[in-house]
């Protein structure tokens, strides 16, 4: 097989690793990528959208049950529903298929060349790769390594049989009765809460004193409470101790120090995710590590020159918005663009029921900077459009200086509230103050109003609390 030589060569073709590929291939230089799998990685194929998917259905399905109790104050009544999760998942591979192809359609359309395989590093400007039709050779001036993450394995609790990973969870075509999660995180929440509404009886396992530990716990109080309205079992502070002999039931040890043994048809598995950086030749290389993530500076480059490395194999937050940036970045910057990596507005969300969105400093953040702040929040039990669509639950907060009154951080937790986490980052992005958005007119009724509210909040200009 003929060798093939470029200017850039990716390896990974999940978010970072195709955004990189893609914008390389618009400022015209020689790009290609190198993919085990589909295109779109983790989060297009077994992650992010899939798992949306799952949960929208699941949410649909919740809702048709709850007008079909007779109990909904809308006045609507409607008949027992029924769910095939085989339908659903065969809709949900519908979405992914269409991605994944909309992903190569652009690859092609940049003229970005597309290798099929596993690859390995022979140094670190050469680069194997395992093909359906043998081995082929790539040398590249620069290499970008695009590698992601997988779940994490607990030793006591190896993935299979009744032990299942998010992977996993996202392909199963029935519903299990008794679902047992380990690891109250974000994905455990979202997919535990899905599983939930579509009828199971889910027990979460966390060994922190509460769940979501990465968000204060203001914002996830909304989110504890709903899961206690599904019926969902919350263990805090207990660890999972493996499978019982006979199989099908796991035994864990409560916050308290006794033992305890769930029964379980499955058991997801979400303690989360480290870093690919196995069987791709990373001992071939001289690269800094933190941990167990590649070292990056502020353009995304190693130690090793030509050498970058984007999205999860270089550390929190691991996150697909942060590696489409930081892979767009690095190709301006392969094509000689003057480009720096600044992380600091990058949003994160949760959805769970209800959604939690962070963008910025929190309150206990800011104060830890030695500044003066001035906090303003604003509840959607106040806010019309939240009443409209039985959402009262939950709040938008706004951080900011005391002194210029310039915005540090804008935290939400509330129904849909991920829609608005563009306008968060956005007020970041722009080095917003708190004048500046109390002084933009946001449309009535709408939940965005909340936003508004909570700056004037911090101003001491409230208008509706």
């Amino acid at each position: 097989m003929k060798d093939i030589s470029c200017k850039l060569l990716v390896i990974g073709a999940g978010p970072g690793g195709y955004v990189c590929a893609i914008r390389a291939g618009q400022l015209g230089i020689d790009t290609v990528i190198v993919e085990a799998g589909k295109p779109g990685g983790t989060c297009l194929n077994v992650g992010c959208i899939p798992s949306k998917a799952l949960i929208h259905a699941a949410e649909e399905y919740d809702r048709i049950v709850h007008l079909a109790n007779g109990r909904n104050p809308l006045g609507i009544r409607t008949t027992k529903p029924e769910l095939d999760l085989s339908q659903t998942i065969a809709w949900k591979d519908v979405i992914v298929g269409r991605l994944n192809s909309g992903v190569s359609g652009l690859l092609k359309k940049a003229k970005v060349k597309i290798v099929q395989g596993h690859a390995r590093f022979r140094d670190g400007k050469t680069v194997e790769v395992e093909t359906e039709t043998g081995r082929q050779i790539i040398r590249a001036e620069n290499v970008v390594i695009a590698t992601g993450s997988a779940p994490v394995e607990l030793p006591n609790l190896p993935f299979g049989g009744p032990v299942i990973s998010s992977t996993e969870a996202l392909a199963l075509t029935s519903v299990p009765e008794r679902l047992v999660v380990v690891g109250g995180g974000y994905i455990g929440l979202e997919l535990g809460t899905a599983f939930a509404k579509m009828g199971a009886k889910v027990t979460v396992v966390e060994a922190q004193p509460r769940i979501l530990p990465q968000y204060d716990a203001e914002l996830t109080r909304p989110v504890a409470k709903r899961l206690q309205a599904l019926g969902i079992e919350v263990m805090t502070g207990a660890k999972a101790m493996g499978l019982a002999k006979a199989g099908g039931t796991l035994l864990v040890e409560a916050g308290d120090g006794s033992e305890k043994s769930l029964a379980a048809d499955k058991i997801l598995v979400t303690v989360g995710r480290r870093p690919v950086t196995q069987e791709w030749g990373l001992d071939e290389l001289v690269l800094d590590m933190d941990g167990p993530f590649i070292r990056i500076d502020e353009r995304c480059q190693t130690s090793m020159r030509g050498i970058y490395a984007i999205g999860d194999v270089t550390g929190e937050p691991m996150l697909a918005h942060r590696a489409m940036a930081q892979g767009e970045m690095t190709a301006e910057i392969i094509a000689g663009h003057k480009r720096a990596w600044d992380k600091r507005s990058i949003p994160a969300v949760c959805f769970t029921d209800p959604e939690v969105v962070t963008v910025g400093l929190s309150p206990e953040d800011a104060r830890r900077t030695e500044v003066d702040v001035k906090v303003g929040q604003f509840p959607f039990s106040a806010n019309g459009r939240a009443m409209t669509k039985l959402a009262e639950d939950g709040f938008i907060r706004a951080v900011a200086r005391a002194d210029n009154h310039l915005v540090l951080g804008i935290q939400a937790v509330g129904q849909g509230v991920s829609e608005l986490a563009a306008a968060f980052v956005l007020a970041l992005e722009m080095g917003a103050r708190l004048e500046d958005i109390a002084g933009t007119i946001h449309a009535h009724p709408t939940q965005g109003e909340a936003f508004q509210e909570a700056t004037l909040k911090a101003l001491g200009q409230e208008l509706h609390i």
